[in-house]
């Protein structure tokens, strides 16, 4: 399974978003910067997202974005499913795939069995959980850098 960059920038530009909705929202540009993106590439995942309802802007065109719910509302499976259909980690699963063995296939028991583990996963993570992630993170980078500081 490989999730396609606009999945994957779209998760990251969320991260963004979160951090900055009770502050007032975040411009376009600078989750561009921050994220090292192009700006036109952010506009098709910022449209994506707009229509998957997850964000809106602040006060119209030209303005900041913000989530439309709580990050702590907003599971991993919401964010994916405003870029892809579904997750299904092998043809086996497709809806116009049909396979003579289904009805037989140990492999496609398994594949199905990781594809609920999968999907389990990314319903029960939050985007509350990556943002609180992501902050730890970023406070101990910060830590580790004062620690090299020579006076």
């Amino acid at each position: 399974m490989k999730l396609n960059t606009k999945t994957r920038y779209g998760l990251r530009a969320m991260i963004e978003i979160a951090r900055e909705t009770y502050k007032g929202g975040i411009f376009q540009k600078e989750i561009a910067k921050r994220q090292n993106l192009s700006n036109k590439y952010l506009d098709h995942i910022i449209y994506a997202l707009k229509v998957a309802g997850l964000i809106t802007n602040v006060k119209g065109k030209k303005s900041g974005y913000i989530l439309t719910k709580p990050a702590s509302e907003i599971a991993i499976i919401d964010i994916y499913n405003a870029f892809e259909p579904g997750i299904c980690i092998t043809d086996c699963f497709g809806d116009n795939y049909k396979c003579e063995r289904e009805n037989y296939c140990a492999a496609k028991l398994f594949w199905d069995d990781l594809n609920e583990i999968i999907i389990k996963y990314f319903k029960s993570t939050t985007l509350q959980n990556l943002l609180d992630k992501q902050i730890r993170l970023e406070e101990e980078v910060l830590q580790n850098k004062e620690k090299n500081i020579v006076i």
